[in-house]
């Protein structure tokens, strides 16, 4: 007999014969002849209640095996529920143990703290909060996809291994088989440095030069050591890459995406967020249904450092020309001033990346970041530098070998046109669409500082 999910039974409009189920067990009450077993099998937040009694032939023996956390297969009837809360309830006719469980299993019908799941990421999945925050983390993945495929765009793998720095930071994790002692980078496996990936937006320009609009989405590292609850050092990011597009369309196609994935949360992931709403952040709807309702503000670095100097406010960090914005900063513009998101752009081109655009004052670049509430930023993109000469100087600036980049510059040899992309945090995403406010709590095994378990 095939299994069938909760989610699905859940949908059903009548009773059933003939049902069969697996999942673990969450609680387990007696009464005198019977129990009620709590039965979740991941595949929504509802339990389905399994009503086992006397007439099971192994009840006796069975009954006092069915502990939190022990995996069983089920078999019965689907039955109008008596108690309240349900429409359905699991008579049985057959139950078996597929995996035990011990009395010290580790997340016993208590609340557990977000520090303590964390050392246990191999079990959180289990519990409310975590298996809802993964399944809308699966449904947004979904959503991405769908977004762009319906707007013809292709979808591009890009290289995990990269000899190139998109960011020019310098901040890469370094891969190689060198033993130890060996130094020198042409015994290496590739015969030169090669880091993992920060992005994969430089060779996706190449593939928009070709296939006009392109998105790749798969994990990036940073070896940035920020132990913030913003940071990780494994995540995943959305980038597209548009050709004959400027910052204009860049910006709306940022913002157009961000509504869509929103609403598709809203309408597909209702009871999940629903958790969330009632249990981690009670203003969770309010902020997303003004994601999906209002106009997103857009106003230049120059203004928003004016805003930011004018406010009489203290902040931690100094507000100067020339100075990139700190969380503190984002924040106070999206929930201080504007209460709502907010894009910046045409950031002084010191503290940009050498790819983007150089705007007409020789002084800032066509770049933007959106910023939301309580997060800061959440997407940044820029019109790409489709000059050579511009390309060439602005490398040059910044101390970067034309030789590594060969191939990038050639591209502006060949049918250069103007183009834009942009990257969205996606850890970052669920982070707004969840309310939780640490990045830890949004990925399966984070990656962050002295972390690397699981």
């Amino acid at each position: 007999m095939q299994r069938t999910k909760i989610t699905q039974l859940l949908k059903r409009t009548e009773p059933s014969e003939n049902i069969r189920v697996q999942g673990w067990v969450r609680t387990r009450r007696d009464a005198k002849g019977f129990s009620f077993i709590e039965l979740n099998d991941g595949s929504c937040l509802a339990n389905l209640q399994i009503i086992a009694d006397q007439t099971l032939p192994n009840y006796d023996d069975l009954i006092h095996q069915v502990t939190t956390g022990t995996a069983l297969t089920v078999q019965g009837q689907l039955v109008p529920s008596q108690g309240k809360g349900q429409q359905w309830e699991l008579r049985s006719t057959a139950i078996a143990v597929l995996g035990s469980a011990p009395e010290d299993f580790p997340l016993q019908k208590k609340r557990h703290s977000d520090e303590y799941l964390r050392t246990i990421a191999h079990l959180r999945p289990r519990t409310n909060k975590y298996g809802a925050v993964f399944r809308i983390r699966s449904e947004l993945a979904f959503a991405v996809h769908q977004f762009f495929h319906e707007r013809d765009f292709r979808y591009v793998h890009t290289p995990i291994l990269t000899a190139s720095d998109c960011e020019g930071a310098g901040e890469m994790f370094r891969v190689t088989t060198l033993p130890p002692g060996k130094t020198s980078v042409a015994d290496d496996f590739f015969g030169t440095e090669a880091n993992l990936t920060v992005s994969g937006q430089l060779e996706a320009e190449m593939l928009a030069l070709s296939l006009g609009d392109v998105y790749t989405f798969g994990p990036t590292f940073r070896a940035e050591n920020s132990n913030t609850r913003r940071h990780a050092a494994e995540f995943w990011m959305v980038e597209p890459e548009m050709a004959f597009c400027d910052l204009e369309q860049n910006v709306a196609m940022a913002e157009t995406l961000i509504r869509y994935l929103t609403n598709h949360a809203l309408t597909h992931c209702s009871a999940d967020i629903d958790l969330f709403a009632r249990f981690v952040d009670k203003d969770l709807m309010k902020k997303l249904d003004l994601l999906v309702s209002s106009e997103f503000v857009r106003i230049p670095y120059k203004e928003a450092l004016a805003q930011l100097e004018h406010s009489g406010h203290a902040f931690e960090y100094p507000v100067s020309y020339g100075q990139d914005l700190q969380s503190e900063h984002e924040r106070y513009l999206t929930e201080r001033v504007f209460k709502r998101p907010v894009f910046v752009y045409d950031f002084p081109e010191n503290i940009k990346p050498f790819y983007m655009r150089l705007n007409d004052d020789q002084e800032t670049v066509a770049s933007m970041d959106l910023l939301v509430p309580e997060i800061g930023e959440i997407i940044g993109g820029s019109q790409r530098e489709e000059r050579y000469d511009v390309l060439v100087r602005r490398m040059e600036t910044m101390g970067l070998s034309k030789d590594n980049y060969w191939w990038y510059l050639q591209s502006r040899h060949y049918g250069s046109v103007p183009h834009s992309g942009f990257g969205l945090g996606f850890e970052r995403l669920i982070m707004l669409m969840t309310g939780i406010s640490n990045i830890r709590d949004v990925i399966p095994f984070p990656r962050t500082p002295k972390n690397i378990s699981f």
